[in-house]
């Protein structure tokens, strides 16, 4: 796949579903991906990248930046309170809020730097021990608790557990963000972003269908 073909296919999907033209971004996953590899997708003139880990955004990003303006980073990945205010510099939208004690400190930061990341929360729909994100039953009280911090919360965010139907966990994200009044639904992946945009996707997070494989650190 290129970033053309991915491009097509939003393009297509969105088409299908009776959206608007561009009304999806595309989060090109830029983690673990070697800089000759993110460069290429700069260079193609694609300026959203996502990515999981604080650290390796700031190793990677800032020289980027320079390169290249324009740059929309989101942080896809969980988020620990002490990079909170690393994260709050770094990045233009963070999609994993996910329970009150990051909640209370992103507000708390955002008061003393003057400025937020929109902010999505993340939502466990299938529920899962091992995965972060909020239960749907407890989802309506955070937003309200995010709203009563002056949060930015633009949306939800969710990763539907692997083994299961991703469209009924979409469904469920689209359905606790229409009550909850948030129009933006970050979901969908390489291998069921169509399937996100026809129930509502604005952000879809695509990776190895973009720059190959995801190649690990060495040690």
């Amino acid at each position: 796949m290129s970033l053309h073909d991915i491009t097509a296919r939003i393009a297509k999907a969105e088409s299908a579903a009776g959206r608007l033209a561009g009304s999806t971004k595309l989060i090109a996953v830029s983690k673990v991906q070697p800089n000759e590899r993110v460069e290429a997708v700069l260079s193609q003139g694609h300026r959203c990248f996502g990515e999981n880990r604080v650290q390796e955004a700031a190793e990677k990003w800032p020289g980027f930046k320079e390169q290249f303006s324009g740059i929309d980073l989101h942080l896809i990945g969980p988020l620990q309170t002490n990079k909170a205010r690393q994260a709050i510099e770094l990045f233009n939208a963070i999609h994993s809020v996910d329970r009150p004690k990051l909640a209370k400190t992103l507000a708390r930061l955002a008061q003393e730097v003057g400025h937020c990341p929109e902010l999505f929360i993340q939502v466990n729909t299938g529920e899962e021990e091992q995965k972060a994100g909020i239960m749907p039953v407890d989802a309506d009280a955070f937003i309200a608790e995010c709203r009563e911090l002056d949060l930015p919360v633009q949306g939800l965010m969710a990763i539907p557990p692997v083994e299961e139907e991703p469209s009924l966990h979409f469904a469920l994200l689209a359905k606790i963000a229409e009550r909850n009044g948030l129009e933006g639904l970050s979901m969908g992946m390489s291998g069921d972003f169509e399937q996100a945009i026809a129930l509502g996707a604005t952000h879809v997070r695509v990776g190895s269908a973009i720059f190959g494989e995801r190649v690990k650190p060495a040690g």
